[in-house]
């Protein structure tokens, strides 16, 4: 009834302002979502109309999505969108401030400390910036608007549907990025189904407002997704002249092993176990290209984003600011 109650007043209040903006009302896709959602979760059929009219499309996020960072610029200039003094201080600070919180998930999943707050950082600023667009408007402008990914959108408003009656919010209230994540990890609503825990024990899971359960929500994403504790990220190697150019780049999902890259001639020098599933890249820097061997870690990391240059990101982050801390302790 809570989020009945919420959903009707925020409507009452927002609705007839947009009703000449918005063409989700009588949006063939999504008068069919309502449909599967009345039939399968039992949702008001009224309520769900009169949702789909107060969700505005916004071309702005339509433009967003066909332009990551991740996909425009080469490393070296990514990297600096992420690496800097006020990112770096600010991992060292949100680091001291919830210390205690960072070492329990620390023990309790595996997940470096500096890792986690890398993520923090990169997604959110360290929770100063969980992004400007109400999550419902960007869910639904992509699930009815943008063809090539409307399915995955389109589970992602039903989980965010889902997750908002389960939760007891009002569905107009959440505000999150272009492609609908939210909270200091930006989490999409099926990731916070399954992945967010109440690690603050305070009886909700709030990923928006408590850095405890944001911490060990990251954590536990990150353990799910395969994260090996004690092991490397990634590691350096000088290709040999003879090596196999053909293999670098080829996937973000490890598929040999290091010894095998190493036949194929790309060795290292870095001490890690010759049996480690791996993969190679490149990174193109000022100075021309680096190569390094991808471990599992790495591939993790990719799970949460699926780039190599987020992921090679939040290792450099991670890695500046145990740095400036002095130290992981």
């Amino acid at each position: 009834m809570k989020w009945a109650t919420g959903l009707l007043v925020g409507l009452g209040l927002v609705l007839s302002a947009w009703a000449r903006e918005s063409d989700h009302a009588e949006n063939p896709d999504a008068l069919a979502f309502v449909d599967y959602m009345v039939a399968t979760h039992d949702f008001d059929r009224d309520q769900l109309i009169m949702l789909m009219g107060a969700a505005k499309r916004k071309d702005s996020i339509l433009k967003a999505i066909q332009r990551p960072a991740e996909k425009a610029k080469p490393w070296y200039e990514y990297r600096k969108l992420f690496l800097t003094p006020r990112s770096v201080n600010g991992g060292v600070e949100f680091w001291d401030k919830n210390a205690g919180a960072l070492a329990r998930a620390e023990e309790e999943y595996g997940v470096p400390a500096e890792i986690i707050v890398a993520i923090i950082g990169i997604e959110t600023r360290y929770g100063g910036n969980m992004g400007r667009y109400r999550v419902l408007d960007a869910l639904a402008t992509l699930a009815f608007n943008y063809p090539r990914r409307s399915a995955f959108f389109t589970k992602e408003l039903e989980n965010y549907l889902l997750l908002t009656r389960d939760q007891g919010i009002d569905p107009l209230e959440l505000k999150g990025s272009y492609a609908g994540a939210m909270g200091f990890g930006q989490f999409i609503p099926s990731s916070y189904r399954t992945y967010a825990v109440d690690f603050s024990n305070d009886g909700k899971v709030d990923i928006w407002n408590d850095t405890t359960d944001a911490i060990g929500s990251v954590a536990n994403y990150l353990a799910e997704n395969g994260w090996k504790p004690s092991e490397p990220v990634t590691v350096m190697a000088s290709p040999r002249p003879n090596a196999d150019m053909t293999i670098v780049n080829e996937s973000l999902e490890p598929k040999w092993t290091v010894a095998q890259l190493a036949e194929k001639g790309f060795p290292t020098t870095a001490t890690v176990d010759p049996e480690q599933p791996a993969n190679v890249f490149s990174l193109q820097t000022e100075r021309g290209k680096q190569y390094w061997i991808g471990l599992q870690n790495l591939y993790v990391i990719t799970r949460y984003n699926r780039s190599r240059l987020y992921a090679m990101a939040v290792y450099d982050l991670a890695q500046e600011i145990v740095k400036a801390r002095g130290g992981r302790s």
